[in-house]
């Protein structure tokens, strides 16, 4: 038979019959059962294709962005096979991701107990243990949508039904059917790391390792704050039979997404109105601090507290902590010479203090604006003083975090903290993840404002992430509010947008894997048109079209 030749990403080379497994090859090199799939050419192969012809091969593991997502939806579909195998008429969804993790719930009449959890546990551990091999089907579309239809999962037939592919991949494993939006792994044996917290309710935190653990499984720090957040929009949407992406479907198809969008934007308001009322009902506030990751909208919310503040009649003045960095020559590097702008230490902490503190004395300052062009702080006359009814809205990636106004009292301060948390479901194993809405909604902002290339903004992405891991993240718990800031109906408005940049990237790109993967996932949403999004909406702030 012939052969073919397989070199590594380190240039280690060996032959091996056309045909065989990039399973039966990874082990020929003697790797472990840490390896999750292989890239060829910047395109990623299931551990379970066979290779055809000689080629490079980069093998991936759970320290990969498409590694980890192989290694979260094994270890998803594993709990769902013991979970039936220990209770039968038990269902698990998998409904949003939290902070080192992802948030589950299980449904049904019988509440778990922690005694419960240990037995489903044990048979995780034995199924791992057995290194069963994920079995991967390729089905015809029709027989995909009547087995989902028999199996009452409507969610998912319907979902499989709005694509245009004509074969559809579902995977198998102790005689349990499911349909992922990624591959699988080979075989069980691979998950080897999680932890699994319960929150009492059915509630369920899994615990995964990522490259920004370096690939040790980190331990669970509780957002009760982010949870709730999530569950009240969850709450909000289950009345209004808007469980998942399937709903919002019908709903463009009906031609009544108008309607929806509108209640969307509505209750993003009275939640920006219900803060700035508790505020006001806080005399002695005058510092409302602002934070969140990229992409959070937090221009807009600041934005939107303002005008709120002027309603009741308080002179509301904004600060951004950007234009307090040090001048370019002071400024940290890392540990590789370059500038570090993402550091608290590249703030002007001295300058910050002494400018709030004075004001709160009622001074007269002279307020700096910073010239990223020439690396230096700028003063256009910019003078302000704080009258009664004056309140500072502070904006940026350090607002939560205490060192930045070490100088001024807590009893002045009030933090919130942003995040899009869109509590909508694909179907019952697959939700949106926050981090994917916040990319997709960068990338049209990146392209719009400063006419960057997609590939531009998905390789800065992971040095973002590396920021807020480090920089806001652990801070989260300090915040008096969260605001979530996803509406329900954005993905249909954003993949009009963001489509076309994406089937930009071709296939020499690192990126053309990520890229596919987006497109995989927006197949499921019908597309709404930007002009149907209100003037004042945060998502202008992605797609443009206001005159803010």
């Amino acid at each position: 038979m012939e052969r073919i030749t397989i070199t590594t990403q380190k240039g280690t080379q060996k032959e091996f019959l056309k045909g065989t497994t990039y399973y039966e090859i990874s082990r020929g090199f003697n790797l472990g059962k840490e390896i999750l799939g292989v890239k060829i050419n910047n395109e990623v192969l299931s551990l379970s294709d066979k290779a055809m012809e000689s080629a490079d091969v980069n093998f991936i593991d759970l320290n990969d962005l498409t590694g980890n997502k192989i290694y979260k939806s094994g270890l998803e579909f594993i709990f769902e096979v013991a979970l039936k195998t220990v209770f039968p008429d038990l269902e698990i969804s998998y409904q949003h991701s939290v902070p080192k993790g992802f948030l589950g719930e299980v449904i049904g009449d019988h509440i778990l107990t922690q005694e419960d959890l240990i037995k489903i546990k044990e048979v995780m551990t034995q199924i791992i243990e057995k290194d069963m091999v994920f079995k991967k089907l390729n089905v015809k579309k029709k027989e995909a949508i009547q087995f989902y239809e028999k199996m009452h999962q409507e969610e998912k037939a319907e979902n499989i039904s709005n694509i245009s592919d004509k074969v559809v991949t579902l995977y198998e494993l102790n005689g349990i059917y499911n349909y992922f939006y990624s591959d699988m792994p080979y075989s069980t044996g691979s998950i080897t790391l999680y932890d699994i917290v319960y929150l009492g309710r059915n509630r369920l935190v899994f615990v995964i390792p990522s490259k920004l653990s370096n690939g040790i499984l980190p331990e669970y720090v509780h957002y009760d704050n982010i949870i709730n957040s999530f569950l009240v929009g969850k709450t909000w949407l289950e009345k209004l039979n808007m469980q998942y992406v399937t709903e919002i479907n019908k709903t463009i198809g009906s031609g009544k997404i108008k309607d929806f969008m509108k209640s969307c934007e509505l209750v993003f308001n009275q939640n920006v109105s219900e803060v700035t009322k508790e505020i006001i009902n806080n005399r002695n506030i005058k510092f409302v601090l602002i934070a969140g990751p990229s992409s959070s909208g937090k221009t807009t919310t600041c934005k939107r507290l303002a005008s709120y503040f002027a309603a009741e009649g308080y002179n509301p003045i904004k600060i951004s902590i950007d234009d307090f960095f040090k001048e370019r020559d002071e400024s940290p590097k890392d540990e590789f010479g370059n500038y570090d702008f993402e550091c608290l230490e590249a703030i002007d902490l001295d300058l910050f203090n002494d400018t709030l503190r004075r004001l709160l004395n009622n001074e007269e300052v002279s307020m700096p604006t910073f010239n990223f062009v020439s690396g230096k702080k700028e003063y256009d006359n910019n003078i302000i003083k704080l009258q009664e009814n004056s309140i500072i809205l502070i904006e940026g990636l350090h607002a939560l975090n205490d060192k930045l106004l070490k100088s001024i009292d807590s009893k002045y301060k009030y933090k919130i903290y942003l995040s899009p948390f869109i509590p909508l479901n694909i179907d019952k194993h697959n939700y949106i993840s926050t981090i994917d809405l916040r990319l997709l909604r960068r990338i049209v902002r990146d392209n719009r404002t400063r006419n960057y290339d997609v590939n531009n903004t998905i390789h800065s992405w992971q040095s973002v992430r590396n920021g807020e891991e480090k920089y806001i993240f652990p801070y989260i718990h300090q915040a008096d509010v969260i605001i979530n800031t996803a509406l329900a109906y954005e993905v249909g408005v954003l993949k009009v947008y963001v489509e076309p940049l994406l089937r930009s990237i071709n296939v020499e790109s690192n990126y053309y894997e990520e890229a596919r993967r987006l497109l995989n996932f927006l197949k499921m949403f019908y597309s709404i048109p930007g002009e149907y999004v209100s003037d004042d909406s945060i998502l202008r702030e992605f797609i443009g079209g206001n005159d803010d």
